[in-house]
């Protein structure tokens, strides 16, 4: 038998293996919810482009330009080395999810703020003309998005869909943590970020037309999303120990109770059956369920940021 001594001392590694913390998880739910937001405006602006909306509707997607920035201050603070944050910017890695997520987030600007102005009610942007003196430059993009809306609607899709997906896909490529390890965290992800997207409308004015669509499309989101959250746990069950152990933290594991009340039955099963009786009631939609898919859409990467870092692959080599 060999003997190892080592007399290693990172402060990031050992003997501390946790090393994100809560704006790791705040970031990945503005993420998502901003990516759900994107695709639900592109696909609104190809599917009905001269549809008369809501004004909450109209002007959803400015708020996609401040919840991200918010979002990226958070994952700032929680960089050892903040002021580095610029190096991402000066290379593209194709093998790096952080890199090729630090290009999506710098192109959801230029989209989703394009498409925020084309989506802008036609009496807000004579308003917002004349109080702001419009250069002549910013006056031919203004122009050039007003000619191009189906270009820059497909662009919010495909930005959007990148960003929901990269969320997932950033913790899903570290191996080292079996319950992160999985290809579906990305779909997942991408599916959750599109019903909180759904669900933050659904708490504004919106038209009775709007609700009902938003929540029936809400509806069949949560119903994927239970899928996908059991394709991923078979998924972990058919892997190997390490991968079993880490499924384990939520079931019997300390993780067990948060994840079945907050994720499950608070912000899946609850506003499922609570849309559910809406609809066949005849009733308009309320906020109270909205309220809830938010909660189990920030639960849900809270938990799964802090419970991937509970397991590791070293605990089942030392056995």
């Amino acid at each position: 038998m060999n003997e190892i001594t080592t007399t290693r001392a990172n402060h990031l590694i050992d003997p501390v293996l946790s090393v994100w913390r809560s704006e790791v998880a705040l970031y990945l739910f503005l993420g998502g919810l901003v990516a759900g937001l994107m695709v639900l405006a592109g696909y609104a602006m190809l599917r009905t482009p001269n549809e008369r909306r809501s004004r909450a509707v109209s002007l959803m997607l400015w708020t996609a330009p401040l919840l991200i920035s918010i979002g990226m201050f958070f994952l700032w603070l929680d960089l050892e080395h903040p002021f580095n944050a610029y190096r991402f910017y000066l290379a593209l890695r194709p093998t790096s999810p952080m890199s090729w997520g630090a290009w999506i987030l710098l192109l959801v600007y230029p989209a989703s703020i394009l498409l925020a102005w084309v989506m802008t009610p036609d009496d807000l942007k004579i308003r917002w003309r004349q109080k702001a003196l419009f250069l002549p430059a910013v006056e031919r993009v203004a122009d050039w998005s007003t000619k191009n809306v189906r270009f820059l609607a497909a662009l919010n899709i495909a930005a959007g869909a990148a960003l929901g997906v990269y969320t997932g896909v950033l913790l899903g490529t570290m191996a080292a943590r079996p319950l992160w390890n999985s290809a579906i965290l990305g779909p997942l992800f991408l599916v959750s970020g599109l019903s909180t997207g759904a669900a933050f409308l659904l708490l504004y004015k919106l038209a009775d037309r709007e609700r009902l669509w938003l929540s029936r499309l809400d509806m069949g989101l949560i119903a994927i999303e239970l899928a996908l959250i059991a394709l991923w746990f078979i998924g972990l069950a058919s892997g190997g120990t390490a991968y079993r152990d880490a499924l384990s933290v939520f079931f019997g594991g300390p993780y067990t109770a948060a994840f079945w009340t907050l994720v499950v039955m608070l912000g899946l099963l609850a506003p499922l059956t609570g849309k559910w009786l809406e609809h066949r009631h005849g009733a308009v939609p309320g906020r109270l369920t909205a309220i809830l898919v938010l909660v189990g859409g920030f639960a849900l990467r809270w938990i799964v940021v802090y419970a991937g870092q509970f397991t590791e692959l070293t605990e089942v080599a030392l056995r």
